[in-house]
Parts: C-alpha cells; sequence; structure tokens
C-alpha cells in the first residue's frame, strides 16, 4: 500500500502544464538583435531548439520529481486484529404448528410467523458480526441448529433451512431454554445471553420453566423473552381431506406470565410481539442492550520512498545545468 504523507503538494504538479504553456508561448530570448527580422527569423526556425526543448523537458521533470518528494511517499504493510466480542447468544426458536398462522407480513404480503422470524433473526446475526452466536429449534423438543460459531454465513444458511414439521408438534419452553444453558456454561465468555421467542403454552418436555430459569440464573445466563403472535384468534393454513389448502381462524395462545418469571428470574427481559414491525424493534432492542465493545489491535509500518523521488530529480537537475554549461550552452543574453 502506498499513500502520501502530505498529498496537499501534490497540487504543485498542476502548476508543471501551466509553466510549460507559458514557456512556449514566450519563446527564447534574443541574442542577437537584427535591424531586419526576416533571415534571423528562418536561422531560429531551424536552430530553436531543440536543445532548448530537453532542457526545458528536464526541468519540468525535476520540478515533479522534487514535488513528489515533498508530499512524502511512503510504502506501507498492515494488518489490523479485531478480537471477539465477549458475548455468546444461543437464539431458541419456536418451530410448533401454531408458527403458521398467517397473522404477520413479509413485503407488504401475509406470511407465516416462522417466515418473518427468520428473516428478522437472519439481520440480527448480521447486526452482530464480533459475536459467537449458536441456535436451536424446538417443538415438542429441542435440537441443534447450529453451536456457537463466528461464521455467521453458514449460520444464516443453517436458519434458512428451518422448517415446522420436524419434530413432535408441541412447545417445550422449559427443555429449550435448558438446551441453552447447556451449550453456554463452560463458556469463560463475559455475557451469556439467551433469546427464546415462542408463540404458545408450554406443554412439553422433562424440565419446566421455572427449573430451566433457576439453572440458567445459576449459570449467570441471562434470558429474554419473546411472545409472539396475536392472542385469541389468528388466521391458519389447513388442508382438507383431498390436499385443497384453505385458511381458518384458529385458537392461539401465548403463556405470557411464565415468559415475564423467566427472564425476570434471570435478569433478562420479557417483550410482545404482534406484527412484523414490533418483532423487528424488539431484535434491536436487544441488539443495543447487549453491545460489549470489542477491542481492535491495528499495526502499522512504513518505509519512506521520498529518497526515490528527490535523489533522481537532483541528479536530473545537475545534469539539466551541465549541459547547459557545456553542449548546449547558449551565447550571452540567451
Amino acid at each position: 500500500m502506498i499513500r502520501f504523507l502530505n498529498p496537499e503538494f501534490l497540487w504543485l504538479l498542476a502548476l508543471l502544464p501551466l509553466l510549460a504553456f507559458w514557456r512556449g508561448r514566450k519563446g527564447r530570448v534574443a541574442a542577437v538583435e537584427y535591424s531586419n527580422v526576416e533571415i534571423a527569423r528562418a536561422v531560429a526556425r531551424e536552430a530553436r531548439s531543440r536543445p532548448a526543448r530537453w532542457t526545458t523537458m528536464l526541468r519540468l521533470l525535476v520540478g515533479a520529481l522534487l514535488v513528489l518528494g515533498l508530499a512524502r511517499p511512503q510504502w506501507g504493510q498492515g494488518r489490523t486484529e479485531v478480537q471477539a466480542s465477549g458475548v455468546d447468544l444461543m437464539l431458541a426458536l419456536d418451530v410448533s404448528g401454531s408458527m403458521e398462522a398467517l397473522d404477520f407480513n413479509l413485503g407488504g404480503q401475509p406470511a407465516s410467523r416462522v417466515e418473518v422470524v427468520k428473516s428478522v433473526v437472519s439481520k440480527f446475526i448480521e447486526a452482530r458480526p464480533n459475536d459467537r452466536i449458536g441456535m436451536i429449534a424446538f417443538a415438542g423438543a429441542p435440537y441443534l441448529i447450529s453451536p456457537l460459531t463466528l461464521d455467521h454465513d453458514w449460520l444464516k444458511q443453517n436458519l434458512e433451512r428451518v422448517r415446522i414439521g420436524l419434530v413432535e408438534d408441541s412447545t417445550a419452553i422449559g427443555s429449550a431454554i435448558a438446551t441453552c444453558v447447556n451449550r453456554l456454561r463452560d463458556q469463560p465468555s463475559k455475557s451469556k445471553v439467551v433469546v427464546l421467542l415462542t408463540d404458545g403454552m408450554n406443554n412439553a418436555g422433562k424440565v419446566s420453566p421455572q427449573t430451566a430459569a433457576e439453572a440458567a440464573r445459576a449459570m449467570g445466563v441471562k434470558v429474554y423473552t419473546i411472545a409472539a403472535g396475536t392472542q385469541g384468534e389468528a388466521p391458519m393454513p389447513v388442508k382438507d381431506q383431498f390436499g385443497n389448502q384453505r385458511i381458518v381462524m384458529a385458537k392461539v395462545d401465548v403463556d405470557e406470565d411464565t415468559l415475564k418469571k423467566i427472564s425476570d428470574e434471570t435478569g433478562g427481559k420479557f417483550f410482545r410481539a404482534t406484527d412484523t414491525d414490533s418483532l423487528k424493534r424488539i431484535y434491536a432492542e436487544i441488539d443495543r442492550m447487549e453491545k460489549t465493545p470489542h477491542h481492535m489491535k491495528k499495526f502499522e509500518k512504513y518505509c519512506e520512498l521520498f529518497a526515490f523521488a528527490v535523489l533522481p530529480g537532483l541528479c536530473l537537475l545537475g545534469l539539466t545545468v551541465g549541459l547547459e554549461q557545456t553542449r548546449f550552452r547558449r551565447l550571452p543574453g540567451a
């Protein structure tokens, strides 16, 4: 990488074409005066001056080299080291059947809860490039989508593969939290966080939400909980016996009280997302709340190159002066 420490001197290069133009318009100073210049004019056309042209070009080149030297060109090598932020995040996403409800929108069109959640979570991951992030999905039981990783491209690829129906259709909130805590418990990170999103009530799993919350608190894990979807009824796609899909209004419910207790127990916070915009705001707020400054080390080494411009410039200047005093020497007054 080449840089100029004093780049403002480079503006002087713009003066060189102007000097060349002015020199060409002015011409040489007469060495001998004649009463009639017709003969001298003819001679001047022949003799003018290849030597003069050469010395003028050399002087302009000398000026350009000296200007480059004043700008102090430098050759540098550098590298930057960025340390991880110290925040380890586990994302727990509900993929039970109720996440197919079409009470959210994406791009102005009705969309299922799970598709909107995947879109919002993907942007959340992009906003935290220095965090180690892992992910589980859960319905009747939790399953691992990705362990903690800094390879967020790979993480988002696995997020795209998340879909409903891979495990039995229930909601195991307690088991989901316990699985996340188990992934975080032996990590030396400064901050350990679980972000759990669900639209239902705990009705499966071997661990109760309260027990899982107590374990999280003991391990120093903070749990943010998000209740997604509308209360009461939501449009749900169903298929009849002939395989035709239609939309019906289905009863949906989410256990807000349990989610609030979990977040209170662990020092996190409870959120309610009833549409796409509120879900985006929630993940943006969590992103702001869990920011930890990361360290960046920058190493740079620069070598001065001005001598490679100044020394040739001085040599050319000496050559120009020498030629003008010897081979290209002019008559007095020239």
